[in-house]
């Protein structure tokens, strides 16, 4: 079976309000990111991964790309969320960004 994601799709996967601003952010940040589409899907499976340790995939606000991040401080959680998020970027080849001293990463595309 195939899926199309589309940017509409993408949006109400990652549980934002679809409006003229969103698409255009989305769209955006799938144009930056290399070879998008290669593991777009694996990208909302990884979002509904992350849910249980309160970390998410999300658009970023300072760069045109997509974010995985954390917001829980439990140590024991936290490392849970790291070692989720390299298997998943090691199983697909994409290439991160981390941020020093965050509970962020940048998407930046198939390495």
């Amino acid at each position: 079976m195939h899926i199309d994601i589309t940017p509409e799709m993408i949006l109400s996967q990652l549980e934002y309000t679809i409006n003229e601003s969103s698409l255009e952010q989305v769209t955006k940040a799938i144009n930056n990111t290399k070879g998008f589409t290669q593991f777009a899907k694996h990208l909302i499976s990884l979002n509904d991964n992350l849910k249980h340790m309160n970390a998410y995939i999300a658009l970023s606000n300072h760069t045109e790309l997509f974010k995985i991040k954390s917001e829980n401080n439990n140590p024991a959680i936290l490392e849970e969320f790291h070692d989720a998020v390299k298997k998943w970027s090691d199983k697909y080849h994409v290439s991160l960004e981390i941020i020093p001293n965050k509970e962020v990463y940048y998407i930046l595309g198939i390495k």
